[in-house]
């Protein structure tokens, strides 16, 4: 029986069990779902595992309520919507499912969200998993994971990327508990954007990710992989703020608020480290992955030409207008002067010549267009169909998409903005941040896009197949999300020509 009938005459909240790996867990009846929220993956990462690889959750007797998301990783209010949450048990999963039943063997989606690598948590509304496994009858599974110098940085005596392993960590729990409610272990797809597009991406490369997925869906990823000397350094700043040595003894003494305002205080002046630490504090960016040679050996691109994950079904795209948000956040959305334009074109683009090729590419574009386009390139649209091409040139399979819909929320200001393509892809069209780029009243043309894109992406998520060719170097054939939407040859040719022979190589100091 379906969980729509079964909860078909339920009330909303009451309770349904399942008996996972470490004990039994009772969750809520939401509509057409069962919802477990806040159940512990690893250990608290607290005490003597303060900045330790993270370890599986111990057992419980009798029935856990699974009822509440558990608390966010330490983080500041960077976006102007702290979560709630309070408590030290970060390492914590939530899954709804339309048919929590072991035989059910329902396809899986595991989120990973982004943030910058500094911030975010899975209990964010534009997260909530319902509307997708109900409609799309797929299993979805949200989880937190260690952030900005718990997760990320690059400290003597802890293992690097403590994020991404955190990540491997609930992947692992998802291999071992998802039948339970409903899933197969099998079939399971890990998705994400920005920066949780760049987890996916390294998760990608990873030996210890090998195995636990056998689809990947990177929602703009961003080209940012630091070396261990670059993440170090940036490390010793932050520990410098506290005035202590980055090292696991003496930062494990610190709150982890604090350590998270350490962070905030660098960002703050980080463009006095531009000459040293280059185009991540040009961007502001504190953290990444780091290619140490052992959690992640190489950087996405390099790991997947090389075939590193061909048997892995990919779907990689952005957004048309990726830099658009971040330049109305800076206030200079419309204000772009010419030199703030060749700033950026010297700064980011590819070569010693990539200026010149970006005005004989555009010759129409004005200041704002221009400074948009580097940056967009740069950061996200590049890096993600680097991606797809590093997968098809390694021997796998790779489907590409762009996002080019303008949201008319916001007066339509932003176009196809960053981030736009979350509250599409999970239904989620109102009630949150992200949503306001949608406006309120949702429209027709809203609804309709939303449901081809979640359509993708559980199809995907069930054989492989998003409904569009694969990409290939000839065609390059790309589903362009739109109203209406339409298969064409890859749009943003003008840019992928100047881009074509970049490397994203792993971004190190200055002069290394």
């Amino acid at each position: 029986m379906t969980i729509t009938g079964a909860l078909g005459s339920a009330a909303a909240g009451s309770g349904f069990e399942v008996r996972a790996a470490g004990g039994r867990l009772r969750g809520s009846r939401e509509p057409g779902v069962a919802v477990f929220r806040g159940i512990p993956f690893a250990e608290p990462p607290v005490g003597e595992l303060r900045f330790a690889a993270p370890r599986p959750a111990p057992g419980w007797d009798g029935v856990r309520p699974a009822v509440s998301y558990g608390p966010p990783a330490p983080q500041t209010d960077v976006i102007g919507e702290a979560p709630a949450e309070a408590g030290d048990d970060w390492l914590t999963v939530n899954v709804w499912s339309p048919e929590p039943d072991p035989a059910a063997k329902l396809a899986v989606l595991v989120w990973i969200y982004g943030g910058a690598y500094t911030f975010g948590v899975a209990s964010r509304p534009e997260f909530d998993g319902g509307r997708l496994a109900r409609e799309g009858g797929v299993v979805v599974v949200t989880f937190n994971y260690r952030l900005g110098i718990e997760g990320f940085a690059q400290i003597e005596g802890a293992p690097s990327n403590r994020g991404l392993l955190d990540q491997v960590a609930a992947l692992e729990w998802v291999r071992d508990n998802i039948t339970a409610f409903g899933g197969d272990p099998d079939r399971v797809t890990v998705f994400g954007e920005s920066a949780g597009a760049g987890s996916v991406a390294a998760l990608l490369a990873m030996p210890r990710a090998a195995g636990l997925f056998r689809a990947a869906v990177a929602q703009s990823a961003p080209g940012t992989f630091f070396s261990t000397e670059l993440a170090a350094d940036i490390a010793a700043a932050c520990a410098d703020e506290l005035g202590l040595a980055p090292t696991a003894a003496e930062l494990a003494a610190v709150d982890p608020a604090l350590l998270a305002l350490a962070g905030d205080a660098v960002t703050a002046t980080i463009m006095e480290q531009a000459r040293r630490w280059g185009q991540p504090a040009r961007r502001s960016i504190l953290f990444a992955p780091v290619v140490d040679g052992d959690v992640l050996p190489a950087t996405p691109w390099q790991a997947l030409a090389a075939g590193a994950s061909r048997a892995v079904a990919l779907l990689a795209g952005h957004t048309r207008d990726e830099q658009r948000l971040f330049t109305a956040m800076s206030g200079l959305l419309g204000e772009v002067t010419p030199e703030q334009a060749d700033t950026a074109l010297q700064d980011f683009a590819p070569g010693p010549d990539g200026a010149r090729r970006y005005r004989d590419a555009y010759p129409e574009a004005s200041p704002d267009q221009l400074y948009e386009l580097v940056h967009s390139d740069w950061l996200f649209r590049m890096p993600t169909l680097h991606l797809a091409e590093a997968q098809v040139a390694g021997g796998g399979r790779a489907h590409v998409y762009e996002l080019a819909w303008s949201a008319p929320g916001m007066g339509g200001a932003l176009g196809a903005c960053h981030g736009l393509d979350v509250p599409l892809v999970f239904g989620n069209l109102t009630g949150s941040q992200p949503a306001m780029l949608i406006g309120e009243p949702t429209t027709p043309e809203a609804e309709t896009l939303s449901a081809r894109m979640r359509s993708a992406w559980t199809s995907f998520a069930m054989d492989g197949d998003p409904g569009w060719p694969a990409y290939e170097p000839e065609r390059r054939l790309t589903q362009v999300f739109d109203a209406p939407s339409v298969v064409t040859a890859y749009p943003e040719e003008r840019s992928r020509l100047i881009w074509q022979h970049h490397s994203f190589p792993v971004l190190t100091l200055a002069g290394e």
